[in-house]
């Protein structure tokens, strides 16, 4: 277990990032793939993408993303605000050489480290060009195969966790927001327990606390093994999740998808959306039964148009990137977005 001392402080400068961060998704996704546990929301997805990986970069990947204990924290470092693909892997491969080495030097550490492994790792830990190349390689590899597709559903996902979050903040702000994410944290002021591999003291000493929402981290949240003592630290935490999410989508047909989407309340529903509505609220709203919602939401859900999510004893819906488009006519391409905003 983790337990995260807060100071009044702390309290004022928590937030929230409302985006996926890539590359926290990339190194938690490839972590999944290579582990051994097979977690059923997942299992579509490992499927589709191991046949895809290429091999010199899978090669690569698994020295510095072993499935369990350290991975090199450099291959997540602070977005600075900006969540493009680009801007990150430079970020990555902008580090400097001696937290290089401090890094490389702890993973090498491993027993489980090979002798080729070994010799790859001292390449990147001495900064070669080539070695750096290989590793902006591998990583825009395994986002274009592994994760560009389901991009825009990850992105309605921690949208939707967000949304929740954002109304919880509003109603019981900062305590509530941390009391909402039990059971795998607890908020018991002023310590916030994280399920954890290990046991960690974590002092924010006026710093605050900013909580990345993370597709693929599984079960437990996961933190940088050593963070900056001079920047805010980040702590990652799972979301919810839907089954099927990673199947194939089937063409849409006059008889179902789109061509069922026609009507005023269905277009009047997506549009009330943007920052989600529970199924009670929306009923008020359009002068409905909460049945006739739900009714209507399926099928936008069906479409992808919208994500539901359940929190306790309501349900969240709120509108995605494909339904988003359909308002307003324009064709998006979520994980290219520069700026991070936060609630």
């Amino acid at each position: 277990m983790m337990r995260v001392h807060f100071t009044s402080g702390d309290i004022a400068r928590l937030r929230v990032l409302v985006t996926p961060d890539p590359l926290w998704e990339i190194a938690n996704s490839y972590q999944l793939l290579t582990g051994k546990d097979d977690p059923l929301v997942f299992s579509q997805w490992r499927r589709r993408v191991r046949p895809r990986l290429d091999q010199a970069g899978r090669a690569l990947l698994t020295q510095l993303l072993p499935p369990r204990g350290y991975s090199a924290d450099f291959l997540t470092p602070d977005s600075g605000g900006y969540t493009d693909l680009e801007s990150a892997v430079d970020t990555v491969l902008s580090t400097p050489r001696v937290a290089l080495r401090d890094d490389l030097a702890r993973l090498a550490a491993s027993p489980a480290r090979s002798r080729a492994s070994s010799t790859e790792l001292r390449a990147l830990a001495s900064g070669e060009s080539e070695a750096l190349r290989r590793l902006g390689a591998a990583l825009h590899g395994y986002y274009g195969r592994a994760m560009e597709e389901f991009w825009p559903h990850i992105r309605a996902q921690v949208s939707a966790d967000c949304a929740l979050r954002g109304r919880v903040a509003l109603a019981g702000g900062a305590e509530g927001l941390l009391r909402s994410f039990a059971p795998v944290m607890r908020w018991r002021a002023p310590v916030l327990e994280v399920d954890y591999p290990v046991h960690r003291e974590l002092r924010l000493d006026g710093r605050g606390l900013l909580l990345q929402p993370s597709f693929f981290c599984f079960r437990k949240p996961v933190m940088l093994a050593t963070p900056s003592r001079d920047r805010t630290p980040v702590l990652v935490y799972p979301i919810q999740h839907i089954l099927g999410w990673a199947q194939k989508p089937r063409p849409a047909s006059a008889a179902g998808g789109l061509g069922a989407l026609m009507g005023h309340t269905r277009a009047a529903i997506l549009e009330d959306l943007a920052t989600g509505r529970t199924t009670g609220e929306l009923a008020e709203r359009l002068g409905i039964s909460g049945s006739a919602v739900s009714q209507h939401t399926a099928v936008l859900r069906r479409a992808g148009l919208l994500l539901s999510v359940r929190r306790r004893n309501y349900v969240l819906h709120t509108t995605t990137p494909a339904g988003l488009a359909l308002l307003d006519g324009t064709s998006r391409s979520p994980a290219r977005r520069r700026r991070t905003d936060s609630v």
